[in-house]
């Protein structure tokens, strides 16, 4: 019955999955080129991609409109 709605979880999906690919672009575009630039990107790394697999998660497993 807590918790975020469903439409929050695809928000908080689709959010992350744009964090990880802007992440992935400033990568590639840019390069690693120092200890900061490894910790952005492994910080970030876990933050976005924690968050997605998290809502993946709830809406997985979640039932109806609350769950």
């Amino acid at each position: 019955m807590f918790g975020p709605s469903r439409s929050e979880l695809w928000f908080r999906l689709l959010a992350s999955i744009a964090g990880l690919a802007f992440m992935v672009i400033a990568v590639s575009i840019r390069g690693v080129s120092g200890m900061a630039w490894v910790e952005v990107v492994g910080l970030s790394s876990i933050f976005f991609g924690g968050t997605a697999v998290w809502a993946g998660w709830k809406l997985w497993t979640q039932k109806g409109p609350r769950g």
